[in-house]
């Protein structure tokens, strides 16, 4: 038996578990039971979850098995618990206290129990297994990965308090007066709600440090009596007057339509939306009547985090983008806080009781698309209460949402009008978060550019994975000869040319440079798009090429780029951050598939700033319109400079994690490793901080300024070494600035 309790949380009078157990067969199934001090059975619930990790750890494959599970029983304060599991005639049983809970949520515990993870056999083997398959350097690189992943300077909780706004910075915003105070309504459906909850609801409400607001309670609950009561009494014991206002329904409307009565109650100049069990932060009104001052927008949404049941731990931060159409049309990453003007509600219409479930999906669809200036505040306004029912804790327990979601996403497109007609849409990674698939019936000509010098077994690779893979098939090959020395070279270039008619060879002269080079190719295209590629790199998934093309024929997307491999099938690019390293790198590099990345942005679509040009897809007519490549940049950061030239004229750069290629990366060009091409590579840094000084100053706009830029993995910002607007620079890159 194998088995790890990854999550332990107390939650106001029950605990809940969450992890997994293997037996020795991948169709083990293993029994769970609950006791309590005196040994006598306690009740518990039990939900069963997927963890492809360990599957892909102890078995060597995916099996369609549910490995993880989340366990969920009442307690008593100051009694012990036992979790025992079953499986394979093995059992083990696991005591659980208060005091045991809280030292193993500490960070020092947790750091402790990785170093143990590293240092099991059961690691020792994987890792001499992966050994084996990829060869030493690739098992110290990924080691190197997970070591420093392990380095994640803070926990939330920590984290948090350090960031959140002092008294002083509290007392001083309910001292600033606006050019313009809006009145914000803040609209909660309740049904069934519990009291405690809904009065650390409207406490967080009337703690606000912004004050002109109002609260539109519309209670569904059957019989609603006792909640008139209790609101009744509340508003006498706070003497807050006419601030609350209170409907009782008498019904149960569904979500939706206990939401439009609330909005029917609604006199503000903006809507803010809540759900009956949360609770806001005591700055959220005044973070967003700043935004609506200085900014004049119709739309915004906060960054928000998590909190247990018994209303004491905070975890599971969402740091999110700026606003992100692709990402939006793949996930609910907007969710809390959500406020929208009055005036745009009712251009966008209320809330759709088809699309229940995923009702608040559907309406921030329709509400962004009418939106004239959405912005993100990139703060913590708003902590999301996580239940054993609910969508935040256990996604599988609400599919019918999901569903849903699927719905209001093909309505919308529908609606927008820009993309192809959809052909279905898929559950990606996880529950929640959507893989669509278009109808393309026109598949226009692609033109795959390949600079190449020597290394005809890597050139010859990459051409033949996509003549025999790819679904795609409306291609032609340019292969830029740039000074190769090899005999057998030539005579490849002679045989591929006869043996597919689509390949053609033109001989690049001069000194090598990238950017020139990829121009010189595009003379030669007759496609309408354009395929950067590196010669380094091999098709995985067939439906790569007609995966990105769905995105590229968009009038609004002028670049799409791939999910890239390393050999040992870790993450070598899944989309750039500018800021990364102080200039810009790719994300989640070293990432297995099989671990999760940041709210699984690593397997999601989504825009980003840049994309790398191993491959990468644009229109020609784009790529026109721009000039091309930079050909000041020879080495360094042309593609990143390519990218930004092209968002400058509103494109969006789509990362499409579903086009799947492994990169061998740069092996016939070699390391920057000379004095002269160090120099370069530094020179040309410097190139583009100064010509994109803006981002690189203010930040990302498709990352987030809490999170680190010195890692890769979108870990917490380091608040001793990283300052917000002060971008990293290398000291070797001043001299040049």
């Amino acid at each position: 038996m194998k088995y790890k309790v990854d999550y332990v949380r107390i939650r106001e009078n029950y605990i809940t578990l969450n992890g997994w157990v293997v037996g020795k067969k991948p169709g083990s199934q293993p029994a769970f039971c609950v006791y309590n001090s005196k040994m006598e059975s306690v009740d518990f619930k039990y939900v069963k979850t997927r963890r492809d990790d360990v599957s892909q750890v102890y078995f060597g494959k995916v099996y369609d098995e549910d490995y993880g599970f989340d366990i969920k029983f009442d307690y008593k304060r100051g009694e012990d618990y036992y979790l025992e599991i079953a499986i394979d005639n093995q059992k083990k049983k696991i005591k659980y206290n208060e005091e045991l809970i809280y030292k193993r949520s500490s960070v020092a515990y947790k750091r402790m129990e990785k170093l143990k993870d590293l240092c099991n056999m059961e690691t020792v083997r994987v890792a001499f297994n992966f050994m084996k398959k990829n060869g030493l350097r690739a098992l110290i690189r990924k080691s190197k990965s997970k070591i420093k992943g392990m380095d994640n300077d803070y926990e939330y909780t920590e984290w948090y308090e350090k960031t959140k706004p002092t008294k002083e910075e509290l007392a001083a915003q309910r001292e600033v007066k606006f050019a313009y105070s809006p009145l914000f309504s803040i609209v909660v459906p309740l049904y069934a709600t519990p009291d405690n909850f809904l009065r650390e609801l409207l406490d967080s409400i009337l703690a606000q440090t912004y004050t002109n607001f109002e609260v539109c309670l519309a209670d569904g609950s059957e019989n609603g009596k006792d909640k008139e009561e209790f609101v009744r009494k509340y508003i006498e014991e706070k003497n807050i007057g006419s601030k609350i206002k209170y409907n009782k329904l008498g019904k149960n409307l569904g979500i939706a339509g206990n939401t439009n009565e609330a909005l029917k109650m609604a006199s503000g100049d903006y809507i803010v939306l809540a759900d009956h069990d949360d609770v806001i932060t005591e700055n959220a009104l005044y973070e967003c009547a700043k935004a609506i001052n200085e900014e004049n927008c119709d739309c915004l949404y906060s960054d928000e985090d998590k909190l247990d049941m018994y209303g004491g731990s905070l975890f599971d931060p969402h740091f999110k983008p700026d606003f992100n159409i692709d990402l939006l049309e793949s996930v609910n990453y907007i969710c809390h806080l959500f406020v929208v003007k009055k005036e745009l509600v009712d251009v966008a219409g209320m809330f759709d009781a088809a699309f229940d479930g995923a009702q608040d999906y559907d309406f921030i669809f329709r509400v962004t698309e009418n939106a004239k200036k959405i912005v993100h505040i990139p703060k913590v306004l708003y902590h999301w209460r996580c239940h054993m029912n609910s969508t935040a804790s256990n996604p599988q327990s609400k599919l019918y949402a999901f569903e849903a979601g699927a719905r209001a996403i093909k309505a919308h497109i529908e609606r927008v009008g820009i993309s192809l007609p959809v052909e279905k849409i898929d559950k990606g990674v996880d529950y929640g978060i959507y893989h669509k698939y278009f109808t393309m019936e026109d598949k226009p000509l692609l033109s795959i550019i390949i600079p190449n010098k020597d290394h005809r077994e890597d050139l010859d690779l990459a051409i033949r994975s996509i003549m025999i893979k790819s679904s795609y098939k409306n291609i032609e090959f340019i292969v830029v000869e740039n000074n190769s020395t090899d005999k057998k070279t030539f005579e490849y270039y002679d045989k591929v040319q006869k043996e597919f008619d689509n390949v053609k060879v033109v001989r690049w002269e001069r000194e090598f440079n990238y950017s020139l080079i990829n121009n010189f190719g595009v003379n030669f295209a007759s496609g309408e798009y354009l395929f950067f590629l590196n010669n380094d790199i091999e098709l995985i998934n067939p439906t790569s090429i007609e995966e990105m093309m769905w995105y590229a024929v968009r009038k609004d997307v002028g670049i799409v780029g791939a999910r890239l491999l390393y050999n040992d099938d870790t993450i070598q690019h899944a989309g750039v951050v500018v800021g990364f390293g102080g200039v810009a790198g790719h994300t989640f590099i070293g990432l297995s598939e099989v671990e999760n990345s940041y709210f699984h942005r690593a397997l999601t679509l989504q825009d980003y700033s840049a994309v790398t040009a191993a491959a990468l897809i644009t229109k020609k007519s784009v790529f026109e319109e721009v000039g091309g490549f930079s050909e000041e940049l020879a080495v360094a950061f042309n593609d990143i400079d390519f990218c930004m030239k092209v968002r400058a004229k509103n494109y969006l750069v789509v990362y499409n994690p579903y086009a799947l290629f492994y990169h061998y990366e740069s092996k016939s060009r070699g390391l920057e490793d000379s004095p002269e091409k160090i120099e370069r590579f530094n020179r040309e840094t410097a190139i583009f901080m100064k010509r994109w000084p803006e981002i690189l100053a203010k930040g990302d706009p498709y990352y987030n300024p809490n999170l680190t830029l010195r890692k890769s993995n979108f870990a917490l910002r380091d608040l001793l070494n990283e300052k917000i607007g002060e971008p990293f620079i290398d000291e070797k890159i001043k001299k040049y600035l």
